[in-house]
């Protein structure tokens, strides 16, 4: 199974096509980033749930950095908080 970030751009071009998002630009690397921060910073599980309420909130017409920008802050305040697994 190939690994390399061309094949990942592909992917996504492929699927956006398919699902009719067109193929606008994708910040790929800041949905992975964000995906990180939630599955380390609340529980990994989050990591994909969190990305997909994001696109929720971006197809009600919310920009991705503001969605994203939101998210981090709510990851910050739920470790603040202690409710992150011991």
């Amino acid at each position: 199974m190939p690994d390399a970030p061309q094949d990942l751009d592909a992917w996504v071009a492929a699927l956006a096509e398919s699902l009719g998002l067109g193929t606008d630009e994708h910040p790929i690397a800041l949905l992975l980033d964000l995906t990180r921060d939630a599955a380390h910073g609340v529980v990994r599980p989050a990591g994909p749930l969190t990305t997909y309420l994001v696109g929720l909130a971006v197809a009600q017409g919310m920009t991705v950095e503001d969605a994203v920008a939101r998210t981090r802050v709510t990851i910050a305040e739920w470790k603040a908080d202690g409710s992150e697994p011991a």
